[in-house]
């Protein structure tokens, strides 16, 4: 089956010559849910904002479920749900009107029973008949998901859905999005939040300078790229890495208590056992030791790092 989402070669060259898309080519399966992630200017948002017609590619070609975003335009579009960052509702209307605009928008029949199943998958069908103005930020921003969902797209842009969200109503949020796809839906994710990609991607792509840098399963990209840090802590301080334990480059902590000792998580060897023994032939006494691996925003400014230079 093909992607639903292909993306091959685009671009986009603003008034100026600013380059905001350097060729990016991604496929994007049926059902997914992938995190798109990048610094602010990266490319994102134009990406995006290309991708749902509301700008257009200086070259390049993108299809969603087949449909090119240029020549078959209104059929792309409407396979499309766009959920912006900025929380922009009637104040004074009620939800269920609200969401019944959008679906009109699109030029879909009024379909009441389909709406309030939406809102009560995002737990909005007992605020149907209030106001927006009375609802929480976190009810908000449920109905500008149901307002994207209303036409029944494919495809969900959730564009920094969780900002300025506190962590209840975060961990929420991805509750949501889990449900959305087990529908079916799939989720093109933006987010300066980096364990809410590590929480819920199937696959994380990183956009740096307009170019996509890389795109990988999250596990596999942990996996590959994550390093783990051995501690070892040590029952007297001391004054400097003894000589016979140059080989393994410990880092000594400034309180001289703790040897830092960093290895590849996918390497056939970690050399654990061969430094163990070593510190304990130099004489040095263990209280403690303690493992830990790499998060995902370490790898991401990594990887950031690494395409800026």
């Amino acid at each position: 089956m093909a992607p639903i989402l292909q993306i091959r070669d685009l671009k986009k060259t603003y008034d100026g010559g600013f380059q905001a898309l350097k060729g990016v080519t991604l496929d994007i399966e049926e059902g997914e849910i992938i995190a798109l992630l990048g610094p602010n200017g990266a490319g994102k948002t134009t990406l995006i904002s290309t991708l749902c017609g509301i700008t257009v590619p200086t070259s390049g070609t993108a299809t969603v479920g087949g449909h090119d975003i240029q020549t078959d335009y209104r059929a792309a579009r409407q396979m499309i749900g766009l959920v912006p960052q900025e929380i922009a509702l009637e104040p004074f209307e009620k939800v269920i009107n609200t969401v019944r605009l959008t679906r009109g928008l699109f030029g879909k029949p009024r379909n009441d029973a389909f709406l309030d199943e939406v809102l009560r998958k995002l737990s909005l069908y007992d605020k149907r008949l209030s106001p927006t103005k009375e609802l929480s930020g976190g009810m908000k921003r449920r109905v500008l998901i149901a307002k994207a969902l209303s036409h029944d797209p494919r495809v969900l842009f959730l564009d920094e859905p969780t900002a300025g969200v506190d962590v209840a109503l975060r961990k929420d949020m991805w509750e949501v999005v889990a449900e959305l796809k087990k529908s079916g839906v799939t989720i093109i994710l933006t987010t300066h939040y980096i364990e809410e990609a590590e929480a819920i991607a199937d696959r994380i792509a990183v956009i740096n300078g307009g170019e996509i840098l890389l795109v990988e399963e999250t596990a596999k990209l942990m996996s590959r790229l994550g390093k783990k840090r051995l501690t070892i802590e040590l029952r007297e301080p001391i004054a400097q890495v003894p000589e016979a334990l140059a080989a393994y480059d410990l880092e000594l902590t400034a309180d001289g208590r703790e040897l830092v000792y960093t290895y590849e998580t996918h390497a056939d060897r970690t050399g654990i056992t061969g430094l163990l023994s070593a510190v304990a032939a130099a004489g040095l006494a263990l209280r403690d030791i303690s493992t830990r691996q790499d998060s995902l925003e370490e790898i991401f400014v990594g990887l950031v790092e690494e395409g800026a230079a």
